[in-house]
C-alpha cells in the first residue's frame, strides 16, 4: 500500500477543489482507515467549499458519506480489514481536517460511525445511508421516538420535505418504528414515498396544505405530536405542527437544516436542530446505536431502501466540483454520487 493517495482538497475559502496527492494517515485506537469506493454529496459540502462553513484551517477535505473497504484499524476496533462498510466521515465535525473528509481515496472514520455493508448493496448505493441515518435518527430520538419498534396505533409523524435524502430516510425510519407517516413533497415523488412507507403524501406547494393535513388527520383519527423538517419552508411546517396539536398540548419539530431564526415559533411548538448529544459519552453511545445496531441490522435484513435514487456523476474526484455545482443548482428526487 502506498504512503500517499489522491484527494480533492479545498485549497482556500471559496474553492474550487483541487485534486492532489496527500499522505495517507494512520488510524488512532478507535478509528478505521477506509479505502473509499463511493461518496454521496450533501448540501453541507457546498457550504464548506463556497463559504468555509465549519472549516478551521486550509487545505481541507470535504465529504461525509462513504462506501468502501476497511484497510487498517486501530487497536480497539473489532472490524477486520477487508470488511465492506458504509461510514460517516465527519468532515464538518472535524472542522475540515483533511484526514476525515470523504473526497479522497483513503479516509479516517471513528468506529462508532461505521456499519457493515452487505454484498447485496453496491458501494454507490451504500454510501447514501450515513448522513441520512444519522440526521433522521438524531431528530427522531430528540423528539421522543423510541429505539425499539412497536405498534403505535393511531400515533403519527409528519415529515416535511420527504423527497429529499434526509426526508425520505426519515419516512423509512418512522415507518419501521411503528408510526403512521404523513409526508409532504412535490407531486412527482408521491407514489415513490408511499412505497417507502408514507400513508399520505401532500403537495407542499398547495395553498391549502395546512388544512389538507389537519383534515386528513381528523379523518384518520390520527394523533401527530412529532415532526421532522428536512427541507422547505420552516415557517409552514411549524404552522402545520401547531395546527395538529390538541388543546393544551405541545408538539416537537426536529429540523435538519440550520434553524431559521426568522421563523415565528409559538410556545406550543418545540424545535431543535438535529445534532447528536453534546455530551461526548452520550454522543458516542447514540451514534453507535444508529450505525452499529439499527442501520447494520436493517441493511442485513434488506429493510431499508436506497433513497432517493442515486445518480452517479462520472469522472471520480476530478468531477467533484462539477457534481457540487450540479447539487447547488438544484436536484430533486436523486442523490449525487461519485465513484472512485
Amino acid at each position: 500500500m502506498s504512503t500517499t493517495h489522491q484527494a480533492a482538497i479545498v485549497p482556500q475559502k471559496g474553492g474550487p477543489l483541487a485534486v492532489v496527492q496527500r499522505e495517507t494517515p494512520t488510524p488512532a485506537p478507535n478509528e478505521l482507515l477506509i479505502q473509499v469506493h463511493a461518496v454521496a454529496l450533501n448540501p453541507v459540502d457546498i457550504y464548506q467549499r463556497d463559504m468555509g462553513m465549519f472549516i478551521q484551517d486550509y487545505p481541507a477535505v470535504l465529504g461525509s458519506d462513504v462506501g468502501g473497504i476497511v484497510v487498517k484499524t486501530g487497536s480497539s476496533v473489532t472490524l477486520a480489514p477487508g470488511t465492506r462498510v458504509t461510514a460517516f466521515a465527519s468532515a464538518f465535525m472535524h472542522k475540515g481536517s483533511p484526514n476525515y473528509g470523504a473526497l479522497q481515496r483513503y479516509v479516517l472514520v471513528s468506529e462508532e460511525m461505521v456499519a457493515v455493508l452487505p454484498e447485496s448493496y453496491s458501494f454507490a448505493e451504500g454510501c447514501v445511508f450515513p448522513m441520512a441515518a444519522l440526521t433522521s435518527w438524531n431528530g427522531w430520538l430528540w423528539a421522543g421516538v423510541p429505539r425499539e419498534a412497536s405498534s403505535k396505533g393511531k400515533e403519527g409523524v409528519l415529515v416535511w420535505g420527504a423527497g429529499s435524502s434526509m426526508g425520505s430516510f426519515a419516512v423509512q425510519g418512522a415507518k419501521l418504528a411503528g408510526y403512521i407517516v404523513y409526508a409532504t413533497a412535490s407531486p412527482q415523488h408521491h407514489e415513490y414515498l408511499k412505497g417507502l412507507g408514507a400513508s399520505r403524501v401532500f403537495d407542499y406547494k398547495s395553498g391549502d396544505v395546512l388544512e389538507e393535513i389537519v383534515d386528513a388527520a381528523k379523518e384518520d383519527g390520527l394523533i401527530i405530536k412529532i415532526g421532522y423538517h428536512a427541507t422547505g419552508s420552516q415557517q409552514l411546517s411549524v404552522d402545520v405542527m401547531d395546527a395538529l396539536r390538541g388543546d393544551g398540548e405541545k408538539v416537537k419539530l426536529a429540523i435538519a437544516p440550520m434553524v431559521d431564526a426568522s421563523v415565528k415559533v409559538p410556545e406550543s411548538v418545540e424545535t431543535a436542530f438535529v445534532s447528536p448529544p453534546e455530551d461526548l459519552e452520550a454522543r458516542h453511545e447514540q451514534c453507535a446505536w444508529i450505525f452499529k445496531t439499527w442501520l447494520q441490522e436493517k441493511l442485513a435484513a434488506r429493510q431499508v431502501v436506497v433513497s432517493p435514487k442515486i445518480k452517479v456523476v462520472e469522472g471520480g474526484l476530478e468531477s467533484a466540483n462539477k457534481a457540487l455545482d450540479e447539487l447547488k443548482a438544484g436536484v430533486s428526487g436523486v442523490k449525487l454520487v461519485l465513484e472512485l
